[in-house]
């Protein structure tokens, strides 16, 4: 198929689908590919969280080799250990493609009665490596990128279980509940204090809250217990990033949510949100909970690593055509959960070539 010029770059088309209007083509906008990006530009995966210098360059090179929206960002979803006086291991070796937990700060019920938040959040875990990030993503705004900087947030149901781990949180919300609302008590007054952080050192302009929820999931807790221990901390985080000016969420709802979906929709993501979902989520159920926000999804990480550039191609034609079709409040193209690492570049590939064969809207 002849490759097709498009009307916008990738920063007006995400710009235009934030003020509800149709963009001339679907964005390509892979979620957490930090890591691929260092493999592609032959740095180590490690490099994606603490090199920042290192980390800004790969993603920002790799956008442009692949045509996708650049946005820049560092973190991980085992965040919270390391900030509460844990221990968390960079990735090395053949499987491992993220940072890992080594030691929760919480072992026992007398270790989350004494937690205390930081002293100084900026010093906290991997926020200096991210303030560094940030301080060279905001020097400049690229066609390809709507937002130059994050206000790294993430749920605080997913920063306790990395502070107690999540096999102690689960038992927690059954036998002891008044812990378990003690350690989420901590890690959301975190969350709000580093709202303020954020805003502080780069304001609102080309700035966008990070936000997610990779253990509240179907697969651990239920919805009842999502309602009781998920979405009020979730509700007072975004009350506090509205109140502080932002305009719009990102969220990642990983993992299996469609219990949860009936929470998650009292939630509001801002003016226009971004809500990234898992593959296990369809499209047309995410556009159907969610009409007014933009839904990013959802393309399963499996078949990107290990079938061939064909299926993915076809996969991601499907993907397109649901998108296109059942997410009223608009769609960009992306897989349902971190891009591997390790994916064969082929396959990364064919995920653009059928976007600018399938993905127009005029």
């Amino acid at each position: 198929m002849a490759e097709r010029k498009g009307r916008m770059n990738d920063r007006e088309r995400v710009e235009a689908m934030l003020k509800h209007e149709k963009p001339d083509r679907v964005p390509i906008w892979p979620f957490a590919a930090a890591g691929f990006c260092c493999v592609h530009t032959k740095t180590s995966i490690a490099d994606a969280y603490n090199k920042p210098e290192v980390s800004y360059a790969a993603q920002k090179k790799t956008a442009q080799d692949f045509g996708w929206v650049f946005a820049p960002r560092i973190g991980y979803a085992a965040y919270g250990a390391w900030e509460f006086g844990g221990e968390v291991k960079w990735p090395s070796g053949q499987f491992a493609q993220a940072p890992s937990v080594v030691r929760h700060p919480v072992e026992t019920e007398e270790d989350a009665w004494n937690l205390k938040l930081p002293d100084d959040i900026s010093q906290a875990g991997i926020v200096p490596l991210q303030t560094q990030f940030f301080q060279m993503s905001s020097k400049e705004l690229l066609d390809n990128e709507p937002f130059n900087k994050f206000a790294y947030c993430l749920g605080p149901f997913n920063t306790a279980a990395m502070v107690c781990s999540t096999d102690r949180l689960a038992k927690w919300l059954i036998k002891k509940p008044d812990v378990a609302h003690h350690i989420l008590r901590l890690t959301t007054d975190y969350m709000l204090k580093l709202l303020e952080y954020w805003k502080g050192q780069f304001g609102l302009e080309n700035n966008i809250v990070l936000s997610g929820e990779a253990v509240g999931t179907g697969q651990i807790i239920s919805a009842e217990q999502f309602e009781v221990f998920v979405l009020p901390y979730f509700q007072e985080v975004y009350k506090k990033a509205f109140s502080l000016g932002f305009k719009h969420i990102y969220c990642h709802l990983c993992g299996e949510q469609n219990a949860n979906l009936v929470h998650w929709a009292k939630l509001s993501f801002g003016e226009t949100g971004i809500i990234s979902i898992g593959h296990e989520v369809e499209l047309e159920t995410a556009g159907s909970y969610f009409p007014n926000d933009i839904i990013l999804g959802n393309l399963e990480p499996a078949i990107i690593q290990s079938q061939t550039p064909e299926e993915v191609y076809q996969a991601t034609k499907k993907n397109l055509e649901d998108g296109i079709t059942k997410c009223p409040g608009g769609y960009i193209f992306s897989p349902g959960c971190e891009l591997p690492p390790m994916a064969p570049e082929e396959n990364v590939m064919a995920m653009t070539r059928a976007v600018n064969d399938f993905g127009w809207y005029d």
